[in-house]
């Protein structure tokens, strides 16, 4: 399916690791526009959002991926 193996150097990483490191910059990236937008209100538990901010993101990032492979 889409989640082969990418070697880089001889060293074979997970695809997964992309995946976790876009959804962590489009993390931060809704998380600094969801703070502009809101202003000085913060969420209850911050680290809370932040954490599920980033599963949510990389999940998607993983479907989506996944989803064009299918599609090729």
């Amino acid at each position: 399916m889409g989640l082969r193996e990418i070697a880089f150097g001889g060293i074979y990483l997970s695809p997964l690791l992309l995946y976790a490191l876009l959804g962590f910059a489009s993390a931060l990236l809704i998380r600094t526009v969801l703070h502009r937008l809101v202003g000085s209100m913060r969420p209850w538990f911050e680290a809370w959002f932040d954490t599920s901010l980033f599963v949510v993101c990389t999940a998607a990032i993983a479907y989506l991926a996944s989803a064009s492979v299918g599609i090729l």
